[in-house]
């Protein structure tokens, strides 16, 4: 039925497993050192917002956003998040290195706002999951149990403006198969499948709305970086038909994921493979910065 350590085969996890879990669970780098110390102190033409912070450990995980300041209504508003789960490193990191080295270049067109690291309890310990055994990137609906998804919907709502594009920084990684996806089915009492990892770039579009002129612009942007996943010999990338090169959709609102929170027009997830031989950590971080870059540049050039 299962091969994970936590749990019954085929019995759902009760509050009993979740706990054990989370016991398990150790601190492996510092959110404070490759996050917080990263945030500009100061930034022409931007605030340094903070908008929440962790229940787990309020003084630990401050939540944080970099905000056009002031928001021009004359400007439509670009959203970037990165790190809904914690282990996907370049999301983190792609954000940060966008805001130190590119940001002000588009800031004459576009209003930004930028949350590097949604889930910084996830980021410490390397996970998918929050300490309650909650997937941060299934949780963005109303009344959220998810504090990492709560809070950051809150900000947003609270800022009272249309977003014109969102761009969610993700990866996928080895340990999809070899941890998070036996941990899922271990949680839900069902059987593991696990998925072929895609050796290269790809984004997930949104299903109502794919946009895929769109997304080719940041498959393109991403080329001169990386590589970009080839289908599987089904034609498909994790399961879902290829769309075009390097595109998948799925329907993010319904999936309650990151990348639905708003009603943006044009939403790409990205999806990075740090595990390639083909690719180093720079080149992932750089990856992701590319995939915005490319997408801001598609938005420009179109007049959006």
């Amino acid at each position: 039925m299962q091969d994970y350590p936590i749990g019954t085969p085929g019995e759902p996890w009760t509050e009993k497993e979740k706990t054990q879990w989370k016991e398990q669970q150790t601190i492996k780098r510092s959110y404070r050192e490759e996050v917080l110390e990263k945030l500009p102190d100061q930034l022409d033409g931007f605030s340094v917002v903070q908008y929440g912070a962790l229940p787990y450990d309020e003084s630990k995980y401050p939540l944080y956003a970099v905000v056009s300041d002031p928001v021009s209504q004359t400007k439509p508003t670009i959203l970037i998040t990165g790190g809904v789960h914690g282990y996907e490193t370049s999301g983190v990191q792609g954000a940060l290195q966008f805001i130190k080295n590119d940001v002000t270049r588009y800031n004459s067109r576009f209003n930004f706002v930028i949350v590097p690291c949604i889930s910084p309890w996830g980021y410490e310990t390397i996970n998918r999951w929050n300490p309650m055994a909650m997937d941060p990137n299934r949780s963005f609906f109303d009344n959220s149990p998810a504090p990492e998804s709560a809070q950051v919907m809150a900000f947003l709502d609270s800022l009272n403006v249309p977003f014109l594009m969102h761009i969610d920084l993700h990866e996928t990684t080895d340990s999809d198969n070899s941890e998070f996806r036996p941990a899922l089915a271990a949680r839900e009492g069902t059987v593991n499948t696990n998925w072929n990892i895609p050796d290269g770039f790809y984004t997930v579009a949104n299903s109502q709305a794919p946009q895929l002129d769109f997304q080719k612009a940041i498959i393109e942007a991403v080329r001169d970086v990386t590589h970009i996943a080839p289908a599987d010999e089904e034609g498909r990338l994790i399961g879902e038909q290829i769309q075009s090169e390097g595109v998948i959709c799925y329907d993010k609102k319904k999936l309650f994921l990151c990348g639905g929170m708003t009603d943006a027009n044009f939403v790409s997830t990205t999806e990075v493979y740090p595990d390639s031989p083909q690719a180093t950590p720079e080149q992932c971080n750089d990856a992701q910065v590319a995939a915005i870059k490319g997408a801001l540049d598609y938005l420009m050039a179109t007049n959006l």
